[in-house]
């Protein structure tokens, strides 16, 4: 399973292919292939309306698709040998790694196992190829979002981002301090299909941890396209006017019906270019009638609203989880890509089981935009990690203070730790708005 460009003689054969849209000749393997995620996923199966509309979303993005197949013969009345056992996808986007820089990521999605071919080495065949595919063609570093929390971890992924849910009285309770800075106004939702990905082409330039988002989220905010594929026609959407009456943020929600109680508008995507312009689209949500509660599930950790509320009890969060992880392929592309918050030298020990970034490295930071680092041997360690905690701190929202105290890294030197925090720190905190 070393490559999955390559055919194998044995049990499984490896196809790896691009995104193909309805009336092309690989469209029957791609559909059999979303059909094969959707159940890993235990999703229901997929009309032929969504496969279309999926696929279509999928080559935009030019997405890489690999589905692991059983070779010969399969027992009656099973699932076909065209339906792959095993799924994994690819693309690459843009990564806010802090202070404005961008760099590109191979994005890891849609990886499913048949339960029936587990403990077969396909998971860890698929990842140790793609990993070492992507470091060959010159990209620093993967990044996947995890339905398990168990699984990635030995791979060298560290969780770098974290989300939760949160609930809001909007009742009489509900008020912000200070007033509208800008204007909102209720607008079509199919105007999102314009003005999304531009909206979020300017958050994305302002936020740690931002990845640039795929084909499906314009669909989605605007009520294109829902869950089941078909057009969400519950959808809404307000877009908020900066000063110079450009639209700069948009929320799109939908009530959740008369049936539930108390009354509830939940929020399908909220993008907002300013703090301003934030806290203006929450103005705008707490005033909407006959609602009484707002709810988001793609909450930032570190949310400015609670603290602009008079009562910042209205709000109650629950499911605090993570939500990015980063897997760092080339150490000196990575680390040199950031810009550092403190002028310091700090030299790192990874390990790294899969060998890419294994070794000792020498951070040499001034506190403006360049920072050096070089392989070393003669130097002694400041920091002992592994490359999954090495993610975990690249973009500043896990300390690796709290990390040394939970026996992940080690210190060698005195306060490594929280000069590494100093060092790692960025200009907001870091808040990943994309699913993948």
């Amino acid at each position: 399973m070393a490559d999955p460009k390559e055919e194998k003689p044995g049990k499984y054969t490896v196809h790896q292919f691009a995104a193909a849209t309805q009336g092309s000749a690989d469209f029957d393997r791609s559909a059999a292939w979303v059909q094969a995620v959707s159940h890993g996923f235990h999703q229901n199966r997929r009309d032929e309306d969504y496969i279309r509309k999926t696929l279509a979303a999928y080559k935009a993005d030019q997405r890489t698709l690999t589905g692991i197949y059983v070779n010969g013969d399969v027992p009656p009345h099973s699932l076909a040998a065209d339906v792959p056992v095993a799924t994994y996808a690819t693309m690459r986007k843009p990564l806010n790694i802090g202070f404005g820089r961008q760099l590109e990521a191979s994005l890891v999605t849609a990886v499913t196992v048949r339960g029936t071919h587990r403990r077969q080495g396909i998971l860890r065949g698929m990842i140790t190829a793609d990993l070492e595919a992507a470091k060959d063609d010159g990209i620093a570093i993967a990044a996947l979002t995890a339905s398990e929390g168990s699984i990635y971890g030995r791979f060298g992924f560290g969780v770098a981002t974290y989300e939760r849910n949160i609930t809001v009285d909007s009742g009489a309770r509900f008020r912000l301090r200070g007033s509208m800075t800008g204007t909102v106004e209720v607008a079509d939702p199919a105007v999102l299909l314009e003005l999304a990905p531009q909206i979020f082409d300017r958050v994305q330039r302002a936020t740690p941890g931002s990845i640039g988002r795929q084909e499906y989220y314009r669909l989605l905010a605007s009520g294109s396209i829902g869950h089941d594929g078909k057009p969400d026609t519950a959808v809404r959407c307000a877009l908020h006017y900066g000063a110079d009456g450009a639209p700069d943020g948009y929320v799109s929600y939908r009530f959740k019906g008369w049936d539930t109680k108390p009354y509830t508008m939940e929020i399908v995507d909220l993008v907002a270019g300013s703090d301003a312009a934030y806290l203006d689209l929450w103005r705008f949500l707490g005033s909407i009638d006959l609602v009484d509660v707002l709810m988001w599930a793609e909450a930032p950790v570190h949310d400015p609203l609670a603290w602009a509320m008079e009562d910042p009890r209205c709000l109650v969060d629950s499911d605090v989880r993570d939500m990015l992880w980063l897997r760092i392929l080339d150490v000196p592309a990575a680390l040199s890509a950031r810009q550092y918050a403190a002028a310091d030298k700090l030299v790192l020990r990874v390990a790294d089981a899969l060998g890419h970034a294994h070794g000792t490295w020498e951070l040499d930071s001034d506190g403006e935009p360049a920072a050096t680092v070089r392989k070393v041997t003669a130097r002694e360690a400041d920091l002992e990690l592994d490359v999954a905690d090495l993610a975990s701190i690249y973009l500043g929202a896990v300390s690796p203070v709290t990390l040394a105290a939970a026996g992940r890294v080690k210190e060698l030197s005195p306060k490594a730790a929280f000069r590494a925090q100093q060092l790692f720190a960025v200009e907001r905190p870091a808040h990943c708005l994309t699913h993948f």
